[in-house]
């Protein structure tokens, strides 16, 4: 039986998704790894928002659910991932607060690569 889209993610063409993460972090094995997995983030296209919060736009549900499909092979064991999709509206009215001040979100990249 086929596995159903994220119904949410289909209705909007363009979407982010936000990864939030807390990892183990009291060995040196574990600080390496969690810092491999921030750096598999990165290479992965999503940009740091917070210490544990990523961002990635994604254009399509399609890619969406490629992209959380190689994010869970990427974390590591005793890891507690969350990943959430929103769409780019949704991104647009997102409020920043940077101590009093407020900032508007990052803005969305002027051209996605496409492999």
């Amino acid at each position: 039986m086929k596995k159903a889209r994220n119904d949410y993610a289909c209705k909007y063409r363009m979407a982010w998704i936000l990864v939030f993460f807390d990892l183990p972090v009291l060995t040196p094995k574990e600080r390496k790894d969690a810092t491999n997995f921030r750096k598999d983030l990165i290479k992965e296209g999503f940009m740091m928002l917070q210490l544990s919060v990523y961002a990635r736009p994604c254009p399509s549900a399609d890619r969406v659910e490629s992209q959380v499909r190689r994010l869970r092979s990427l974390i590591p064991s005793g890891g507690e991932v969350r990943a959430l999709t929103i769409t780019d509206a949704q991104w647009g009215r997102m409020l920043v607060f940077f101590g009093k001040k407020s900032k508007d979100p990052e803005e969305m990249p002027d051209q996605l690569l496409l492999f």
